[in-house]
């Protein structure tokens, strides 16, 4: 992978000072505007390569596509809610948040909420200042021997619950991701949700909001929680049915309810944060000086550690480049993109692709395939593509395409060293080839079932054709290429000897016209690499 250049990066939000200072001191050119409106963002946004938000920024489809240089959207904080994502990724932008950022301010402040619940000390505190002494109407319960449903296991999921097992609770919890042994070393026996509603005397959420977790509670769920069941949302707003939840509270199926997030922020309908049983926050998960510290830092660092190629955290559209840091990665990329740009020159006149399948060999290559099928999908798709293509980028743009792509890994019974086996179709025809790595450099293989006697070097300007086994053949080519002035620097053939077979030419510079190499040849292309 290209090292990811990042000269000029504007900042729309107030973060830590120590933000821009660690982005200056690493050459980054740093301008700072804030309040500004869509309109000042998409005139301003086209001069950056970077953009860091919080989160009142809202970074859209609008803006992503007025930003002609942008490479990197950073989101100081945890969630993107505020980032186009799908805008940003089919445009090739990383989007990137810092995942630990504030992961123990808002685990505390959603101890501080279900604490609260249990012992109703805001309204407490609001009627001593009111000039009441109501010792009986603020009745609460211990924590202590209850059971506290976590749903999301992530980092603020298992810090809340090595807190709230401090106070004598029993944790359960619920995450399709976390392995059922990791969250067990916490302490948390994770069920389906189905067994966990019934045993909760607390609910608290940690997911993202995703149509699979939106509504997660509602009528249906409530009804089949324990009478009086108190929730926290210190997630985002809409994990919990407002209205399912104020049903749910005016029948008193909800004891109450702890919320820092909603839908609509600041809420219009009060309905929620009027009620006697709510404390409510101003989303303030992530407010305290230390996360605030902590995002601004992590976000400069994540993007410093990038540019210099030392390794990508954070990054929520390109996963897949985390593993391209290595050295070793960087010439199995070029392999791959030299692959697939063999593939697109000599199938030119068969396209479009249809279908695109990528196969590593060998146990050197076992963690390599994501990247590997990236990088093969540059090589084939990038002349005829309108946008830039890139790591972040392609596997969406392929699929919009109508390409299906299809990756396997398979180990090695031979020789130790890692293959790379691409087939294409298009028009109902296949279409493969194979290459190595051999002494740092990419080699092809094999090309439509032609075996190379030598393998061919990847780099500089390289002529195949395929023509009929003939003595006369070399010199025949030799003689055309002479012709127009171009000399042959290299000449592999293959093993077989039968049948129309593929050759490869190293030459000194490329024809101006396929055309005149006919008629010794039946098919004929040319690319640098």
């Amino acid at each position: 992978m290209a090292p990811i250049s990042i000269k000029a990066l504007l900042i729309s939000e107030s973060v830590d000072p120590r933000c821009r200072e660690i982005l200056e001191e690493n050459g980054i050119r740093v301008t700072e505007k804030q309040n500004m409106t869509k309109e000042d963002l998409i005139a301003e946004i086209k001069d950056y390569d970077g953009l860091v938000v919080r989160s009142a920024t809202k970074v859209t489809a609008d803006v992503i596509n007025a930003a002609s240089n942008l490479k990197i959207i950073g989101r100081a904080g945890t969630g993107v809610d505020n980032v186009d994502v799908d805008a940003a990724t089919k445009k090739g932008i990383i989007v990137m948040n810092t995942p630990s950022g504030n992961t123990i301010s808002a685990a505390e402040l959603t101890c501080a909420l279900l604490m609260c619940l249990s012992r109703n000390v805001p309204q407490a505190t609001m009627s001593m200042k009111a000039g009441n002494w109501d010792r009986k109407k603020f009745m609460g319960a211990e924590l202590y021997g209850k059971t506290l449903g976590i749903i999301g296991l992530g980092r603020i999921g298992k810090e809340v619950a090595s807190r709230m097992q401090s106070f004598g609770m029993k944790t359960i919890g619920y995450d399709p991701i976390t392995p059922l042994e990791v969250s067990a070393s916490w302490g948390v026996e994770q069920m389906p949700l189905e067994q966990l509603w019934p045993q909760c005397d607390y609910i608290t959420v940690h997911t993202p909001l995703m149509p699979s977790t939106a509504g997660l509670l509602n009528d249906e769920t409530f009804a089949k929680c324990k009478k009086g069941v108190k929730v926290v949302n210190c997630a985002r707003g809409g994990i919990i049915d407002e209205a399912a939840l104020l049903r749910a509270l005016e029948c008193g199926q909800c004891g109450g309810a702890g919320l820092d997030v909603f839908v609509e922020e600041p809420p219009t309908n009060r309905s929620l944060v009027n009620h006697p049983n709510v404390i409510s926050c101003p989303h303030l998960g992530a407010s305290t000086k230390e996360a605030q510290m902590r995002c601004g830092q992590d976000i400069a660092m994540q993007i410093v550690d990038m540019v210099k190629g030392k390794n990508l955290v954070g990054a929520v559209n390109a996963q897949v480049l985390s593993s391209t840091f290595s050295q070793e990665s960087h010439q199995w990329i070029k392999l791959g993109e030299a692959v697939g740009a063999v593939l697109q020159s000599c199938t030119t006149s068969k396209q479009p692709f249809s279908h695109v399948h990528i196969t590593t060999q060998g146990d050197c290559m076992k963690s390599s395939t994501g990247y590997m099928t990236s990088a093969v999908l540059i090589g084939l798709l990038n002349h005829q593509s309108n946008s830039c293509l890139n790591f972040i980028n392609v596997l969406t743009l392929a699929k919009d395409s109508g390409i299906t792509v299809n990756q396997y890994h398979s180990p090695s019974n031979g020789p130790a060293q890692g293959v790379c086996n691409v087939e294409v179709l298009a028009s109902g025809c296949s279409y493969k080839a194979s290459g190595s790595v051999q002494g740092g450099v990419p080699v092809l293989l094999e090309l439509d079932g032609c075996v190379f006697r030598q393998p061919i070097s990847l780099n500089g300007n390289l002529l195949f054709f395929k023509a009929s086994t003939d003595p006369q053949l070399l010199p025949s080519v030799a003689g055309l290429l002479a012709k127009e002035g171009v000399e042959i620097e290299s000449f592999s053939a293959p093993a077989d000897r039968t049948g129309d077979l593929w050759y490869c030419v190293g030459v000194s510079s490329l024809l101006g016209e396929l055309s005149a190499l006919k008629p010794s040849v039946k098919e004929a292309a040319q690319l640098t690499i």
